[in-house]
């Protein structure tokens, strides 16, 4: 019991950089609090004690805000992050080292007996406000980004972004580095993406800049060519990219971002 106790306060350092020791993680992370009490009641439930379970249960909601139910299978270190608005249906299966964040939700959507509720391998990361609803597998190390809501399986590793939930693939580096160098020579910035929560729409703007990229060198390499058969070649000066279309663009960004 010690042992599992101290692999939770651990796991909570690993992943809070608020945290600052043992004694706080103890008596002031309601995500903690919640998992030890589920724990109380899955034994209970285990052992057809089911009244008490769902007692001790509905006590943890009360206390915590988290509601997990009896029946749930939990994994070890997993770490609940500001969890209040959390539900955790019965037959949800979660791995270890899962992290999920307020207002999640591991539903189901039919009142059939079963397996109704989603299975979360090890090293499944949701967001705030993200819903994972019907009985599917989201694979290990996958990411459910904030407000998705996922109805479909997750291959692991992968990024499932809006409703409904689109998973997202991450290009190679190579290419995402070529990327980032035409955007920079455009001014371009896409507004609000991170490099773990990438957007579709920055996405399709990423590859006409990768195009973009593509014609440049083309029409670069032509102009040598004609140059070296000794051709009249006479390069011709772009428009000119003036920032505050790109300062304008930008703040429309933010603009549309406040609004949703």
């Amino acid at each position: 019991m010690f042992e599992r106790l101290r692999e939770d306060i651990q796991s909570v350092f690993h992943r809070d950089p608020a945290a600052r020791n043992a004694f706080e993680v103890l008596t002031c992370y309601p995500g903690m609090h919640a998992i030890w009490l589920h724990r109380l009641s899955g034994w209970l439930w285990r052992n057809d004690l089911k009244w008490p379970a769902r007692m001790v249960s509905n006590f943890g909601r009360w206390l915590t805000g988290i509601e997990i139910h009896p029946g749930a299978k939990v994994g070890r270190r997993f770490f609940i992050d500001h969890g209040m608005g959390i539900v955790i249906g019965e037959t949800a299966e979660i791995g270890d080292d899962v992290t999920l964040y307020q207002g999640v939700t591991l539903g189901g959507t039919s009142w059939n007996k079963g397996k109704r509720h989603p299975t979360l391998e090890s090293g499944v990361v949701v967001g705030a406000g993200a819903k994972v609803l019907g009985p599917f597998t989201v694979g290990a190390g996958a990411k459910v980004g904030s407000n998705a809501v996922v109805t479909k399986p997750v291959p692991a590793g992968a990024t499932v972004v809006g409703i409904p939930g689109r998973i997202i693939v991450k290009s190679d580096d190579e290419a995402e580095a070529k990327r980032k160098a035409i955007a920079e020579k455009l001014g371009f910035d896409a507004y609000g993406v991170s490099e773990d929560m990438p957007d579709p729409v920055a996405r399709a703007i990423g590859q006409l800049l990768d195009h973009l990229q593509a014609m440049d060198v083309r029409v670069e390499d032509m102009g040598k060519a004609l140059k070296s058969l000794g051709g009249e070649y006479r390069e011709k000066e772009l428009p000119e990219l003036r920032q505050e279309v790109f300062d304008c663009m930008k703040e429309r960004c933010e603009a549309d971002a406040a609004r949703k």
